[in-house]
């Protein structure tokens, strides 16, 4: 016990804060609960602003928090609930290989809608996770055209994509069909996952 005591006494605390500042959320969380010169070092915003910039890049860190004496926000316990998710979000929480694959199109979509990634970025990403190779049925319906003062039946159009091949855009009509859903000529259109019956043309 002295001797940990000391080895904390002996440590400076720029050092310390530098250990602290290498460390990903539950590092930092575990190495808090060490002791108590630790967990005040662990939870002050010198810390947690680094992580949070890093997990939620649109964060706002203003002045609207009160300070406390020693003139820390303890940003660690007031989460916006506002908060756009970030990429280790989305990987968390879309990006699995045991959820339904409509939630990873979904992750998908949001990487490129809301966090503008690269898409080499979110590739190689897809790849990590193992589900670059799982596929979405898009199907939808076009107007069907007029031919000499008659309109022709609708059209039914259907594709098995990646999502990788999404990510690279290399299904460009398709993507064009995601981006801007039932609108002029395309009536509808229904998002599935990939079956059997829904061949590619």
């Amino acid at each position: 016990m002295n001797s940990s005591a000391s080895l904390q006494n002996s440590l400076p605390d720029d050092i310390a804060l530098k250990i602290a500042l290498s460390l990903q959320v539950s590092d930092v969380c575990s190495l808090g609960s060490c002791s108590r010169f630790w967990r005040e070092l662990c939870g002050s915003d010198h810390v947690w602003e680094a992580l949070y910039r890093d997990r939620w890049p649109a964060i706002d860190l203003g002045e609207e928090s009160s300070a406390d004496e020693n003139g820390n926000h303890h940003l660690h316990q007031q989460l916006d609930l506002n908060l756009m998710f970030g990429f280790k979000d989305v990987q968390m929480f879309f990006l699995r290989p045991n959820i339904n694959v409509l939630f990873n199109l979904i992750g998908l979509h949001y990487c490129f809608s809301k966090l503008d990634l690269p898409a080499e970025c979110v590739a190689e990403a897809l790849s990590m996770c193992r589900i670059s190779e799982r596929q979405v049925c898009v199907r939808w319906w076009k107007l069907g055209r007029w031919f000499y003062g008659f309109r022709l039946r609708d059209e039914s159009l259907s594709r098995n994509v990646t999502l990788g091949d999404l990510a690279t855009s290399k299904e460009e009509e398709v993507l064009g069909v995601l981006h801007r859903g039932a609108i002029h000529e395309v009536l509808r259109v229904q998002i599935s996952a990939a079956k059997p019956e829904c061949t590619p043309w």
